[in-house]
């Protein structure tokens, strides 16, 4: 285990397999359609076996919040988004070769591959150190839930909880329960859907906007002047259309046009709400005036109106328009044994590879139609159906290893992950237990697989881990994995249970 390879800090000749305890400065940067922000902070984390658990986050600077800027509608200005990013660091008193670690979360319009480059340039030497996430609905979704503490208080108090996000263009709604988000649907419903200036004139309008004016009469364009009861009548549909995916009931062929994501399938009791997002800032009373030119305030005042009728308690999140806001990478080390699987030999070393964390629901007989539907479920809920990259499956398994349990796993696995290793991408499998190489070995000798094989075991993985498998150590036949986290406020007293 010694030579498990080294990580690059700020001081150098630090070695982090030499230290109990190690403390990293981090960023999180959250560049959306809407607005932009970063979060400076110190992670203190401390060695338990051969992880490094995070013992405390402390917030060292939040940024402005700044209204994300544009040259033209679909076209994010990079030259002022990189000033402002510039001026957080220099108002946190920080370098940028101060920051040990961080993520980059891109949502909405900044994922669109012109303005995703180009934003990805601002951070290039931090290449290697950063996670980078390009965030779709569901995803953005789940981690809201994250950060908003509503997944951690679903398993703390054993209860369902939803999260509502409501942001500038989307509202994205999360059922959470035991501990894990189980459901999430998304909507075009949003505070900065419409924008005026000054003077009440109109001077941006989403198409989703403008749907929402029709559904009240009005045909909204840029420069009309707008009066307060015109206002009033759009965020009260917009209320309506969030609500009516709330409430659970059927939805009517407006609000379906609206959705951005499949609706909800669950019908049963919600022990609780948070919000979270920017107009969450309004439902709870923390902002008491609209400077941003939007409907935040009084689609805000809409929607606590409804959900205080609903009757089920309104509780405070850990983190409101800053939930998305990702507070750090968590650096931890994890060492895999001697029943690894890697094939060919030079399919190592990944880095930074996005980990889906399966819940298979174990029987005597593998059930493949199960096994594929999890794996489907959690791309999806993850934004990585489309296959552009690589994942890394892990799982807890359970039960005997025989061949026909394994033909009935493999099989499902490689279908569930067909939209991945269709596009060349490896297979990469991590467990907990010591199946690794068994499965490997199936995967190549009985299914001829055509893949590059990763197969490691005796490791701890969880949703919203990114890996880094290094190269075989020769004189072990082991791998150093490196475990990237994404760590929510609030979540440190979770980030530990990782039995």
């Amino acid at each position: 285990m010694a030579d498990t390879g080294s990580l690059g800090f700020t001081g150098s000749g630090r070695h982090i397999v030499e230290e109990d305890e190690i403390k990293l400065t981090s960023v999180g940067v959250d560049i959306g359609s809407s607005t932009s922000h970063l979060v400076f902070s110190l992670l203190e984390l401390s060695q338990e076996g051969t992880r490094y658990i995070v013992k405390k986050r402390t917030v060292l600077s939040e940024s402005e919040i700044l209204l994300t800027p544009y040259t033209d509608d679909l076209t994010i200005d990079v030259d002022r988004l990189g000033r402002f990013i510039n001026q957080q660091y220099e108002h946190a008193k920080l370098k940028r070769e101060d920051v040990d670690t961080g993520a980059l979360i891109l949502t909405g319009v900044a994922v669109r591959r012109r303005n995703s480059r180009a934003i990805a340039e601002l951070f290039a030497e931090e290449a290697g150190r950063f996670v980078s996430v390009t965030a779709g609905d569901g995803l953005e979704t789940t981690m809201a839930a994250h950060g908003s503490g509503a997944v951690a208080r679903s398993g703390r108090e054993d209860a369902v909880v939803l999260n509502i996000d409501v942001g500038g263009g989307t509202s994205k709604i999360a059922v959470c329960a035991g501990g894990r988000v189980r459901e999430v649907t998304a909507i075009d419903v949003g505070a900065r859907l419409l924008a005026m200036d000054g003077g009440n004139a109109v001077v941006r309008v989403e198409e989703a906007g403008r749907r929402h004016g029709g559904a009240v009469g009005v045909e909204l364009e840029l420069g009309q002047l707008i009066n307060e009861d015109t206002l009033q009548a759009i965020a009260s549909e917009m209320a309506d259309r969030l609500f009516e995916v709330v409430n659970q009931q059927e939805l009517t062929e407006e609000t379906r046009g609206l959705l951005r994501l499949p609706p909800l399938a669950y019908r049963g009791k919600v022990d609780a709400v948070t919000f979270s997002g920017g107009v969450s800032e309004f439902i709870y009373g923390h902002a008491d005036h609209n400077g941003f030119g939007d409907m935040g305030a009084i689609l805000g005042r809409e929607i606590r109106q409804r959900v205080e009728g609903l009757g089920i308690p309104i509780l405070e999140p850990s983190a409101r328009i800053r939930a998305t806001v990702i507070g750090a990478s968590q650096y931890t080390i994890q060492v895999s044994g001697s029943t690894i699987f890697i094939s060919p030999p030079d399919a190592v070393p990944v880095r930074n590879v996005p980990v889906l964390s399966v819940d298979f629901q174990w029987d005597d007989d593998i059930d493949p139609a199960r096994v594929i539907a999890a794996i489907d479920n959690a791309l999806r809920r993850l934004d990585l159906q489309a296959g552009r990259q690589p994942v890394a499956l892990a799982f807890h398994w359970q039960g005997s290893a025989t061949f026909a349990r394994l033909q009935a796993f493999c099989g499902a696995v490689v279908e569930g992950l067909r939209p991945v290793l269709d596009k060349g991408h490896p297979l990469i499998l991590v467990n907990d237990g010591d199946i690794g190489g068994i499965l490997g070995l199936h995967f190549k000798e009985e299914m001829k697989l055509d893949k590059p094989v990763i197969s490691v075991d005796g490791i701890v993985l969880q949703e919203f881990d990114y890996i880094d498998v290094g190269a075989l150590i020769p004189s072990s036949g082991a791998v150093p994995v490196v475990i990237k986290s994404l760590v929510f406020p609030g979540a440190e007293q979770n980030a530990a249970i990782r039995q």
